[in-house]
């Protein structure tokens, strides 16, 4: 029986190597034998779709109320700009536009379960004064409007003083806050356009920050940006197909400073003023690092943070996130950097970030991802950290009552 076996197994090899069977042997090892060649596509064309199937959850409504703390709604009577333009921009002509994209915008909160939105960009002066009415006025306990510097009438001689004086005539006017943009260390000038960048630590802002404290008003602060912002345009670059839609937000070369250099600045200034509450926006502006802002917050005990529009940074590292949250439960508050279009497409990310498990899943309902190519995963938040995030804590520092 062996000897007939072995006769029968070499007969087969022989015929599968004989040169009638070879290119059939070796079709069926190398697959068709003209293969198609992939089709060459460009990176904004490169779409894909995952083959993972995971289980969802997609929250249409917050599980606890909202205050957002960082919204722009006041865009639509008209923004202040920072430069060479009039301090008061005119009121629109046709009000009822404006106010009907307000009553939209209430509608979809009541939708969303968000309570209240507090407008950071209110302006100065009328601009102030209007959308304090508009808001504030008009939909009583839905909105908050904070005030901003008037660097227009930063080279004026007797600025630093006028400023703070400034801040005590916003709240009599309603403001519960000052917003710091970015313009500070990357825009303005000693000549307001020209001459050297001023730096966020400079001694003439010195009675702003002072008088922000003995009013209690607290200063929502946006320093820098994200850290792909500094560094060159090319293909290392995470952020590519962000900063080549808008190559303006890059701040690499030029006179621009270190994006490390702009947050030293930043914390000496919250160091010097202990008694100013200080709200470091999105994520302190740097969520590439939670351990770099965690010692900022363990040094810092007038350092609060929000999270706008950073849930594609936290939720691609949701094991550090949820320590985050953990440490610094009563420090963190919800924000989204809104200005407008208020809906579940913005909203619902953040409530499956915040109140879920998932797993792989779009931080933005865009074909291709804002921020980065990449996916996030949810932390979900147990329900006493949650009410604190999305609400209590904004509450507290707002003077309005917790849930």
């Amino acid at each position: 029986m062996k000897n007939s076996w072995s006769a029968s197994r070499r007969g087969f090899l022989r015929g599968i190597m004989s040169p009638a069977m070879m290119p059939a042997a070796a079709a069926a090892q190398s697959g068709p034998a003209k293969a198609e060649p992939a089709p060459k596509i460009y990176l904004n064309e490169y779409t894909p779709k995952t083959m993972l199937v995971l289980p969802e959850h997609r929250p249409a409504r917050a599980k606890f109320p909202i205050i957002d703390v960082h919204t722009h709604v006041s865009r639509f009577f008209g923004m202040q700009a920072f430069g060479a333009g009039p301090v008061n921009t005119p009121e629109p002509a046709d009000m009822e536009k404006p106010r009907a994209e307000i009553r939209r915008i209430v509608s979809a909160m009541d939708q969303l379960n968000l309570k209240l939105l507090l407008n950071l960009t209110g302006g100065t002066g009328a601009v102030l004064e209007r959308n304090i009415r508009e808001l504030p006025g008009r939909h009583k306990g839905r909105f908050l409007v904070c005030t901003e510097p008037s660097y227009q009438k930063y080279a004026d001689e007797g600025y630093p003083t006028w400023q703070a004086d400034e801040l005590a005539r916003a709240k009599r006017a309603g403001a519960v806050g000052l917003k710091v943009i970015k313009s500070l260390g990357l825009v303005l000038r000693e000549r307001i356009t020209e001459g050297p960048l001023v730096k966020i630590d400079d001694p003439r802002f010195d009675p702003m920050w002072s008088a922000c404290g003995e009013l209690n008003l607290p200063v929502f602060i946006h320093i820098a940006d994200p850290d792909a912002f500094f560094t060159p345009i090319d293909r290392f670059n995470e952020r590519y197909d962000e900063l080549q839609r808008r190559p303006e937000w890059g701040f690499y070369g030029a006179d621009f400073p270190k994006k490390a250099d702009l947050l030293a600045q930043r914390n000496r200034v919250i160091e010097r003023h202990p008694k100013t509450t200080f709200v470091c926006l999105h994520v302190a502006n740097h969520p590439e690092n939670l351990g770099e802002v965690t010692g900022w917050l363990r040094r810092y005990p007038n350092m609060q943070c929000e999270v706008a529009a950073r849930i594609s940074e936290l939720g691609r590292q949701p094991r550090q996130s949820q320590k985050f949250f953990d440490e610094f439960q009563d420090r963190i508050m919800f924000g989204t950097d809104v200005s407008g279009g208020l809906g579940l497409g913005l909203y619902g990310p953040y409530f499956r970030f915040f109140e879920t498990l998932d797993e792989y899943f779009d931080y933005a309902s865009a074909p291709i991802p804002p921020q980065g190519r990449w996916k996030i995963y949810g932390i979900g938040l147990p329900d006493a950290i949650l009410k604190k995030v999305y609400h209590n804590n904004a509450a507290r520092l707002l003077g309005l009552a917790a849930i």
